[in-house]
């Protein structure tokens, strides 16, 4: 059927990839993804092939009104992400408004997701929370996010990369109370899984001993909650 279809890939473990997004990624006419490459080994592996579309931040203007033009002459096309599920803190929110703007379907498909597979785990509140993706490379940014964040009554997800990991929980020790409570997970779902729940001070000796290899996600949890 004609649409867009949203297909999650898995976060590390390719063993978290449902029948149902293995179908579809076999069935749609287009797959439009971040790095063909990346999609590329995804589809070898899974013996399907596919004309892959480049859908990344660097044109993802311009691809959406082409994508959007493509399902309306009768074409169905998968949306996908090199990890996770498209729109995420990653390329899909356009092209997705474009078919809502032009009524054509749209069609999620439930799957992996780092900050939500992350909060499940973390022993921190859960009922409520607020995601923010990457904070902003600089750090007069992250400190005036924190201090305007500071009591905030709910947990807050980021993801952060290898490089700027120590970077945000010093800059979050800066603003914040030391005894607040965080939950750092690194390649979650893969070989090397790492997922450490303590206060933001015993956080910065956790990072000097780990590897900083691979991709970071945290969340803060409010400053009233104690383990």
């Amino acid at each position: 059927m004609a649409g867009l279809y949203i297909i999650p890939t898995p976060i590390g473990n390719l063993a978290d990839l449902s029948d149902r997004i293995r179908q579809t990624m076999s069935e749609v006419d287009w797959i439009a993804c971040e790095d063909t490459r990346v999609t590329g080994r995804l589809l070898q592996f899974l013996k399907i092939k596919k004309k892959m579309v480049s859908y990344r931040d660097q044109n993802e203007k311009e691809q959406a009104l082409f994508l959007a033009d493509q399902i309306e002459s009768g074409l169905s096309i998968g949306l996908i992400c090199d990890a996770g599920t498209p729109g995420i803190s990653d390329p899909g929110f356009r092209l997705v408004r474009e078919c809502h703007l032009r009524k054509i379907s749209v069609i999620p498909l439930p799957g992996p997701n780092a900050a939500v597979t992350l909060l499940s785990a973390s022993g921190l509140p859960t009922d409520r929370f607020l995601f923010v993706g990457f904070l902003p490379p600089k750090k007069s940014a992250r400190i005036r996010f924190f201090e305007t964040h500071r009591s905030f009554p709910y947990s807050i997800i980021f993801y952060e990369s290898c490089h700027r990991i120590e970077k945000f929980i010093s800059d979050a020790l800066q603003v914040l109370e030391s005894d607040r409570m965080v939950c750092i997970g690194r390649e979650i779902t893969k070989k090397y899984e790492t997922i450490e729940t303590t206060s933001l001070e015993n956080a910065k000796d956790f990072l000097e001993k780990q590897s900083k290899k691979g991709e970071f996600v945290v969340i803060l949890a409010d400053q009233t909650f104690t383990l």
